[in-house]
């Protein structure tokens, strides 16, 4: 079951969100807040799945909320919900960490459809980050001349063209160019340039002395 943490400060909103939430059958509320203060806790106690919340509230706001959250480095999914003229702070709200925002009136299945976004957009920004933080770990392992190379090959340049432009024979290259597809495992060399593309959406990594 998906777990949902909802902050409202409207009690009937919250009990109308309940209804729609449970209804779909594979979703639970574990907890509800009356402004962004009293979920800070409870986001902490409950670890929910996703939380689901009003941007403009008494006290603390949807969009504190969030950038406590952020400062806290506490990364769950987050949907806001946003009247019209609120469509500002939902946008500061997503850049303070928050993957999603609907707009209200809204109905039943927008509201689901937006938890769904919610959940399947963090679980890629978790895949991503895993696939390159292990290729970086892999980046840092070339050594300089390596890592030239390696720009070089992915670029498309021959052995030939590689070796003319850095002043060593085409054997010479071949090694490296070997030692660079094991160190990176790369099984191919369109692997190789798929996991450099993923690489340049990443700082770069120092590479090996």
């Amino acid at each position: 079951m998906i777990s949902v943490l909802l902050v409202d400060d409207q009690t009937l909103v919250r009990m109308g969100m309940r209804l729609v939430l449970e209804a779909a059958g594979d979703l639970t509320v574990v907890g509800e807040a009356g402004d962004g203060r009293a979920a800070l806790s409870q986001v902490a106690a409950l670890d929910p799945d996703v939380v689901l919340m009003d941007v403009r509230m008494p006290g603390m706001s949807g969009l504190e909320l969030q950038e406590h959250l952020a400062a806290r480095n506490i990364r769950i999914p987050a949907v806001i919900i946003t009247g019209h003229g609120d469509v500002p702070m939902a946008v500061r709200a997503m850049k303070a960490g928050a993957v999603d925002f609907i707009e209200k009136p809204f109905n039943d299945e927008a509201l689901l459809d937006a938890i769904r976004r919610a959940l399947a957009f963090e679980e890629r920004e978790r895949s991503a980050q895993s696939e390159n933080h292990e290729i970086q770990q892999r980046l840092s392992h070339l050594t300089p001349r390596e890592r030239e190379v390696m720009d070089m090959v992915t670029e498309g340049r021959s052995n030939k063209e590689i070796a003319n432009t850095l002043g060593v024979s085409a054997k010479t290259i071949e090694a490296h160019r070997a030692r660079v597809m094991e160190k990176m495992q790369a099984n191919s060399l369109a692997h190789l340039v798929r996991m450099v593309m993923v690489a340049e959406t990443q700082p770069p990594a120092n590479p090996a002395p």
